[in-house]
């Protein structure tokens, strides 16, 4: 049985607001990538409570695995890391560069209790995917009624 425990937010008040104002500023100095809007909320975070572990995906596309740190303290789980990203075209007559870097740290609270020593994270195609074994002591166990 999977259930979701967190849900896509479709954004604050102020949080629209933001990249409302962000918008307006990109169209008027000509820049549409001016700002990372989403950079209040990146990575975007799903957490899954499963049968028998917790699974979270990230999205951190541009970062690669060894720009990413995760830390599990007790049932706290911190994902960070640096996204460093550079794209460069020449052409006769032309040459565009730009860089875009920036820092991260999400933190969220873990549903259940898991085991520390187990967990397994993968990075692939800018999808960050965390597995975590719930602990024992926390799994559900089945109880057979007798008659």
């Amino acid at each position: 049985m999977e259930r979701a425990i967190t849900r896509k937010r479709e954004g604050a008040p102020l949080t629209r607001m933001q990249e409302e104002m962000n918008d307006l500023f990109g169209r008027f100095l000509g820049e549409s990538n001016l700002v990372w809007p989403e950079r209040t909320y990146w990575p975007a975070i799903n957490i899954a409570d499963q049968e028998d572990a917790v699974v979270v995906t990230a999205e951190v596309p541009g970062c690669k695995p060894d720009d990413i740190e995760i830390s599990v303290h007790g049932n706290t789980m911190s994902i960070s890391g640096e996204k460093k990203e550079k794209t460069e075209e020449k052409k006769k007559g032309y040459y565009h560069m730009e860089s875009r870097f920036g820092s991260f740290r999400r933190e969220m609270i873990l549903p259940t209790e898991v085991n520390a020593d187990k967990i397994q994270a993968k990075c692939q195609e800018g999808v960050l995917t965390i597995t975590l074994p719930k602990a024992e002591k926390a799994k559900a166990k089945k109880i057979e009624i007798q008659s």
